[in-house]
């Protein structure tokens, strides 16, 4: 009895899958997925019929402004940070180390007007365990004594960067 309950409902399962393959597709693009395609294409359309009219090196320099502002938009009222920084700190503390972004407070604490010394010491806290944090000490487990004293020493700095970007 359970052989033949079980292959019913494999059999309904299996024909239940091709009926849904054959009709589009459940959440694998189907009706949805055509409106988005479609909309996609007029864009393309539309930008391919705008761009027939102007200049290739307006184009160029237009891309140029956009990448600028682009740029200047994801660091407004910030001073020039390393990407290490960035990659590994901004997340939580903010590009400029403020503990916010676009005016919504971040994960992180503010680090900004720390002195260097400050930060190398919760630093290594960090890494030793001795302040718990499971992401602090992920991110610091492969550094050593020197990487974490210049990241400290950047971050210390930031207030002098930022009062060099004001003048």
């Amino acid at each position: 009895m359970k052989n033949i309950v079980v292959a019913f409902f494999t059999i309904l399962i299996v024909g239940l899958t091709a009926w849904v393959a054959v009709n589009g597709g459940a959440y694998n693009g189907g009706i949805h997925g055509k409106v988005t395609e479609d909309i996609g294409n007029r864009t393309a359309e539309q930008m391919g019929t705008q761009s027939t009219h102007e200049n290739k090196d307006d184009r160029e320099k237009e891309m140029d402004q956009l990448n600028a502002l682009r740029e200047k938009a994801g660091n407004v009222g910030a001073f020039k940070v390393s990407d290490e920084y960035k990659s590994k700190c901004s997340s939580c503390h903010g590009v400029n180390g403020s503990g916010e972004q676009n005016g919504k407070k971040l994960m992180g604490p503010k680090l900004f007007g720390q002195t260097a010394d400050e930060v190398y010491t919760k630093l290594d806290d960090f890494k030793a365990g001795r302040k718990e944090n499971m992401i602090m000490k992920g991110l610091l487990i492969k550094l050593d004594k020197d990487d974490l004293r210049r990241f400290a020493n950047e971050i210390g700095e930031f207030p002098a960067r930022a009062e060099a970007v004001k003048n």
